[in-house]
């Protein structure tokens, strides 16, 4: 046939073209990503990816991912000049270099990626099999943990509500991602090759997809006492507004009346820095809330900054404080944001950020492991603070003793654009792995209840003042991600890249 040597040899012919395609493939891999949801798209999109892996050179391969790159992650997180530019007030080639240069690391790590799936594949596509998910998976934990990390749009997310994601209580979101690209991998082989080989390579295809539906039917944990009656409120306050002088009574009112106004639940869950002030000015407000507490018998979670002073300076954290009437608990932030809540830059470039009244200062970091918080009734509660819900292994510490996972949020910075609906989608991933229900409060959206499979079962609009009700129920156990972590998936790709880097030497 004509046509295969043709398309053998495409990339070589015509590298420019070739990788411009690879681009547009990486910004189509965006849809397959929440608020678009066409979670099988990965699939396809991965098939001329890995046919550029198997039938190039490593440096051609390493080249066309890093373009594929590129397109998914300007695409996917364009969301960063919004935060920046239209809220942070930063010039706009500032918020260009930030969202520019976060895509071109990414697509470094994708770049390490299609060199290691082109160089021990060496040719056979059959190796894919092998190669592919194992060196895929490896750099997408590598680019989500290395130097911080940037964790967002790792492909298992995009499955949350697929037969894949029955994986997820078993091997967490790495593993599903693993699953994702051993099926296109698969798939792959099955157009190359036929007879029976491509039958094998078929049975590849549908086994993780079948074994997938079936864990899906699994319920890893089980209910553990009565269900708690839960009020989530939303006021719905721009970024741009949030902390103006004129706008802090009417955002203090408005919560502390919404929260008696839901005298019938037993806990009420406020967004991220929800009080847009220090804890050391807002003494008196406290002191009143833990008051309506102790009245109305309800635990009461909001976030706040809180500021303290050790040896003589000031540490300043993004922290969720619990009332229940009788005692105040903490819970300090550990994973801070880079250039949004902590600035990793020397102090020369810090005096320069401050001349140009940019942003310059950094939050302190909570402690790795903090006592849960913990309700009136003794629900114990496993707490993330926006960001850090995307480090799901960052949270096991706090399991299987935590009945109910929360998630407070300031999604205002990314306006209207797809980071609330990732952002959601990522929560929903951390309960389906740990078999916990998610109670999300956000600034303005998306506040959401989310069940113990990941689903949502009732959220807010977005940008409007919302409260939003429903029962909750607390679940006890561990879902076997929650006992090994992502340790058994990372072995198992370091053996099968180990093992193909050790025949391709003899």
């Amino acid at each position: 046939m004509a046509y295969a040597p043709k398309l053998l040899t495409f990339t070589a012919d015509q590298p420019r073209l070739s990788r411009l395609i690879c681009f547009v493939l990486g910004a189509a891999t965006t849809l397959s990503f929440a608020p678009f949801g066409l979670s099988y798209l990965t699939l396809l999109v991965l098939l001329p990816i890995l046919f550029v892996c198997v039938t190039t050179a490593p440096r051609d391969a390493a080249w066309h991912l890093f373009w594929y790159g590129l397109g998914l992650f300007l695409s996917g997180t364009y969301w960063i000049y919004i935060s920046v530019v239209v809220f942070g007030e930063a010039p706009t080639w500032i918020a260009l270099f930030l969202m520019v240069g976060l895509a071109l690391i990414m697509s470094l790590w994708l770049f390490l990626t299609g060199y290691l799936i082109s160089r021990l594949a060496a040719g056979e596509p059959w190796l894919l099999l092998i190669v592919a998910p194992a060196a895929w998976v490896l750099v997408e934990w590598a680019r989500g943990w290395v130097l911080s990390g940037f964790p967002w749009l790792a492909f298992g997310y995009a499955h949350v509500d697929s037969a894949f994601g029955g994986w997820a209580p078993v091997v967490g979101i790495y593993g599903v991602s693993f699953m994702v690209v051993l099926s296109a991998s698969a798939l792959l082989v099955a157009i190359m090759r036929g007879g029976r080989q491509r039958l094998i390579a078929v049975a590849v295809v549908l086994a993780p997809w079948l074994m997938g539906s079936g864990l899906g039917l699994v319920d890893w944990t089980r209910p553990d006492g009565e269900p708690l009656r839960a009020t989530l409120l939303q006021f719905g306050i721009s970024q741009d507004k949030k902390w103006d002088r004129e706008s802090r009574q009417p955002t203090l009112d408005y919560y502390r009346d919404s929260t008696r106004v839901a005298r019938d639940s037993d806990i009420v869950i406020w967004p991220e820095v929800a009080v847009p002030s220090l804890t050391s000015y807002e003494a008196a407000y406290i002191g009143q809330l833990q008051s309506d507490a102790r009245e109305s018998g309800q635990t009461i979670l909001f976030g706040i900054l809180e500021d303290e002073v050790v040896r003589g300076k000031e540490k300043i954290y993004n922290s969720v404080l619990l009332l229940d009437g009788r005692r105040l608990q903490v819970y300090r932030k550990r994973h801070l944001v880079p250039f949004g809540e902590y600035f990793p830059v020397p102090d020369t470039v810090r005096e320069w950020m401050k001349m140009l009244s940019l942003p310059h200062s950094d939050l302190s970091p909570g402690a790795d492991r903090q006592p849960l918080l913990t309700t009136r009734s003794g629900v114990a509660l496993g707490t993330a603070i926006c960001y850090e819900d995307a480090y799901g292994a960052e949270q096991r510490y706090a399991l299987p003793a935590a009945g109910v996972l929360i998630n407070v949020s300031n999604d205002a910075w990314f306006g209207d654009s797809i980071a609330p609906h990732q952002h959601l989608q990522i929560a929903r991933m951390r309960s389906l792995e740990f078999g916990r229900p998610t109670l999300r409060a956000t600034n303005t959206g998306i506040s959401a209840f989310i069940d113990h499979r990941g689903k949502l079962t009732r959220t807010g609009p977005q940008h409007e003042e919302t409260k939003l009700t429903d029962m909750v129920q607390p679940r006890t156990g561990a879902t076997p991600y929650v006992a090994t972590g992502n340790t058994p998936i990372l072995i198992l790709c370091i053996l099968m890249l180990g093992a193909t880097w050790l025949n391709r030497r003899r």
